[in-house]
């Protein structure tokens, strides 16, 4: 007995011992051992990957949501079994979570490979879990449905809604210019993640859950249930129930996900403002089924594109009140003219037939009509120019609009330590009119692109009233931060990029309605610069660090690791 596509449940994926059918005898008895009996045994087989951990709160719901697929899994007639990948969380991950999210796909991958799956269902949701277990299950290639742990709900302080995380770093940057005290922000701290879930604003969790849902990856209505609702755990139910038919019918989304598909994931990016994130994460995504995502392609898209969805950090709501206007659904009909509505999802439908079959039309303020939109623009723009020839990203609709023009000398940071010494210090020579810039924060440099080119305002100028000032890194931004950023430069410092060689006191020009960012150096300087300039960064001896410094792509091409792009053929 050997394995083929016609094998199901136990009998798929055998350990190699010499010999199928004590392989599948050795097997029968270990799991018995579990309590199950051979009529179970003979079911298909539903891996349920569970990324709940005492370091995650954001999966803090998992272990119910595991129970309630596998409920629905049984009722349909298969065998649930749940098993552990890595699990990620932002704010418990050194350096940062990103630096680990190829690390995630490639577990998911490998396990979704090594057990034996009719399909699975992928349990996750801070940040870069979503991604990392899409990724990892379009190479792996088998039936799988993304469900996502939900959205935390908003607390409240003294009177004001609060939560997680545009909220964190709104009262920090108060905190930092002396208009909160000690006792408020320790208040406010409280208050920010009042329950299990992920962040509960447009950041980078809601807008992958969002996306996943309108590429077809998740069952519809699923993306903005809140974490500790029972709608949740319906969705849960259904998934497991939908699973299981799809491994019946054998339905892989590394079949049927196109261009179509990835075209009304970005479409969703920027009509919901959605975190700059994404589109490192869904060039990924995609990179892994061989389909390019087009910078140039996504800017086209974001000038007819508006933004609709009135949340934090573009507008001022929270994905609870989404879910309550209608989710995604909401979303769909609003912009229905621009989707590919002919895209297959994972029930088997076009998004088409789904929008027919799902159409919320009850009063609501949080999803626009496209003729009365938050922000007449898609959230993102994509800009070009000498200090940035491959590209580089900003969150339009969270900008500063007076700083969308602008142009002013250089404030240059070597890295996030320099940063560190210096941003604070009373005698350094900040103005408000400054561009900040910060280098060595890219794939390679930091490395792992963390989420620090939300540059802080200089302590002086916050304390004279700063609110934004322009900024650029190679590196990321939470999509839960607000401001003028110009993130994901490139090529990025540590390779050699342009950003490599600009000098505290140099000019540089942004101009997002031309969609240009300029260092104002003659080519001849640049030149001169690069062969003054010391040695790159060294590849690290040993380790994933070492993995992941060879084999990381830039920003454009999604910084997921070359040798894992595209997908190998059946």
């Amino acid at each position: 007995m050997s394995f083929e596509d016609d094998v199901t449940g136990m009998k798929r994926r055998l350990t190699r011992y010499g010999d199928d059918e004590f392989a599948l005898f050795l097997r029968k008895a270990f799991i018995k051992g579990m309590g199950l009996g051979d009529e179970a045994l003979a079911k298909p087989v539903i891996g349920i990957i569970n990324t709940q951990s005492d370091f995650n709160p954001c999966h803090g719901n998992s272990d119910e949501l595991v129970q309630c697929a596998k409920d629905g899994v049984l009722a349909a007639g298969a065998l649930p079994l749940a098993f552990p990948t890595i699990s990620l969380h932002e704010s418990f991950a050194f350096p940062t979570s990103m630096y680990l999210r190829n690390l995630m796909a490639m577990d998911t991958e490998e396990m979704l490979k090594a057990l034996p799956l009719d399909g699975a269902i992928l349990v996750g949701g801070c940040d870069k879990t979503v991604p990392a277990q899409i990724m990892g299950a379009f190479s792996a290639r088998l039936p799988f449905i993304q469900l996502v742990t939900g959205p935390m709900s908003t607390g409240s302080f003294r009177g004001e809604r609060v939560g997680a995380c545009t909220d964190c770093r709104r009262f920090w940057a108060s905190f930092r210019a002396g208009t909160l005290d000690d006792d408020e922000i320790a208040d406010v701290n409280n208050q920010l993640v009042p329950t299990v879930g992920t962040c509960g604003v447009m950041g980078t969790a809601s807008t992958m859950a969002l996306m996943a849902e309108a590429m077809g990856l998740m069952i519809p209505n699923s993306a903005c249930a809140p974490a500790v609702s029972a709608d949740r755990r319906r969705i849960a139910e259904e998934t497991g129930q939908r699973i299981t038919q799809m491994a019946s019918e054998k339905l892989i989304p590394a079949d049927f996900i196109d261009e179509r598909s990835i075209e009304n994931g970005l479409r969703i990016l920027m009509a919901i403002g959605g975190s700059t994130n994404g589109i490192i994460h869904l060039a990924a995504m995609a990179g892994r089924l061989g389909l390019p995502v087009d910078l140039n392609r996504l800017d086209e898209m974001g000038r007819d594109t508006p933004v609709i969805v009135d949340l934090k950090p573009s507008g001022d709501g929270y994905m609870e009140d989404l879910h309550r206007a209608g989710g995604l659904a909401r979303i769909l009909h609003e912009i229905k003219h621009l989707l590919h509505l002919d895209a297959m999802t994972i029930s088997g439908k076009t998004l088409g037939d789904i929008m027919m079959q799902n159409q919320p039309d009850w009063p609501q303020t949080v999803v626009k009509p496209c003729d009365d939109p938050i922000y007449p623009h898609g959230g993102l723009a994509v800009l070009r120019g000498n200090l940035a020839p491959d590209g580089a990203i900003i969150k339009q609709s969270a900008a500063h609009p007076d700083l969308l023009v602008h142009k002013s000398r250089a404030v240059v940071f070597d890295g996030m330590a320099d940063l560190a010494n210096r941003i604070d210090n009373e005698d350094e020579d900040f103005r408000a009119d400054d561009i900040l810039v910060l280098r060595n924060i890219g794939p390679k440099g930091a490395p792992g692109m963390p989420e620090a080119g939300l540059i802080p305002i200089p302590k002086k100028l916050a304390r004279a009233g700063v609110k934004d000032m322009v900024r650029i890194s190679d590196g990321r931004m939470s999509g839960t931060a607000a401001g003028t950023i110009v993130l994901h430069v490139a090529p990025e410092a540590a390779i050699g990029g342009p950003l490599n060689y600009v000098k505290t006191g140099d000019i540089i020009s942004l101009d997002v309605p031309a969609r240009t960012l300029s260092l104002l150096v003659d080519d001849a300087e640049l030149e001169a610069r690069k062969q003054a300039a010391g040695p790159l960064k060294q590849t690290p001896s040993r380790g994933y660090a070492k993995l992941f410094h060879e084999q990381v792509t830039q920003a454009p091409e999604g910084a997921d690791f070359e040798f894992l792009q595209g997908v190998d053929k059946p």
